[in-house]
């Protein structure tokens, strides 16, 4: 498995989140901050705070100017040396991806520490705003935020009447991970007018069978590039599933579908595209 899709599968199964908030103290401007972890580097560049940024976390690459930062750890560790150098009044996690007893670590250390919960694409917009408020940035962050809620909308509004179709969502082939209804993913398969075949499950990103997938018989199958050209290349042994009979396979950007931020909605419309096409393929598929 590729370093960065071997992240996402690992971060999208963490089981125990961070939910504790400082909320006395929230009000304060940070000046010196550390990100641990690369979605809430980006939101922190989008709202104009990128210069208070002073350290971050590993496979933080978006923007360019991340990579002259030092990294002090990654979602599940700290490089407490090269946190004390960084000096940082403020360490931001991410609800969804760095474990409790980290948080409860750092905070016993006597870092101010505050969760951000970026799980659902409405919390990217509100992710956004908060993270003005704790830098200085608000007329910034809340201007991002309009302008993704306005793009996640007219998504929303241009593809989600259109004719159901079933999809798969393929986190990693080995072991097999998928999404449920309650990841920001399925959200997008629903705004793009799919339907997420494993939406009832009740984990965020549960494993599945094979056998599950060939049960429930996509029309479509979806990964991100990260997973390679060869991404669906063992389910070509089952020739009648749906998806292999309507040629309806898609890779999807990794930067853009791997990270809740703004660029999600890069990430959505090339999903749509790519659902709008499947619909095409099947139509074809059924005409006499």
């Amino acid at each position: 498995m590729k370093p960065r899709l071997a992240l996402l599968a690992a971060l999208v199964v963490v089981g125990a989140c961070a939910e504790k908030q400082d909320a006395a103290t929230e009000s304060d401007v940070a000046e010196r901050i550390v990100s641990l972890a690369p979605n809430l580097t980006e939101l922190l560049f989008t709202v104009g705070a990128g210069s208070q940024l002073v350290g971050v976390s590993a496979w933080s690459d978006f923007p360019r100017e991340v990579l002259e930062l030092p990294v002090v750890g990654d979602a599940f560790t700290v490089d407490q040396e090269q946190l004390a150098l960084a000096r940082p009044d403020l360490l931001l996690v991410w609800e969804s991806g760095t474990p409790v007893h980290v948080v409860d670590e750092l905070r016993g250390l006597g870092y101010k520490v505050v969760t951000i919960r970026t799980r659902s694409l409405d919390d990217v917009a509100s992710a956004l705003q908060k993270i003005g408020e704790l830098t200085g940035h608000v007329d910034e962050a809340e201007a991002a935020a309009t302008k993704y809620r306005a793009e996640l909308q007219s998504m929303r509004e241009r593809y989600s009447g259109l004719p159901a179709i079933r999809v798969f969502y393929q986190v990693a082939a080995r072991p097999l991970y998928t999404i449920n209804n309650e990841h920001y993913i399925s959200e997008l398969i629903s705004a793009c007018g799919g339907v997420n075949i494993f939406s009832d499950l009740t984990n965020l990103a549960p494993t599945v069978d094979v056998e599950a997938v060939i049960d429930r018989d996509p029309e479509v199958m979806l990964a991100s590039t990260d997973a390679g050209d060869d991404a669906f290349a063992e389910w070509a042994r089952w020739p009648g599933l749906a998806a292999n009979r309507l040629g309806n396979q898609f890779l999807l950007p990794a930067d853009e579908i791997g990270r809740a931020t703004t660029r999600v909605i890069i990430a959505g419309n090339a999903m749509c595209l790519a659902l709008q096409q499947a619909r095409i393929n099947r139509d074809a598929r059924a005409a006499p």
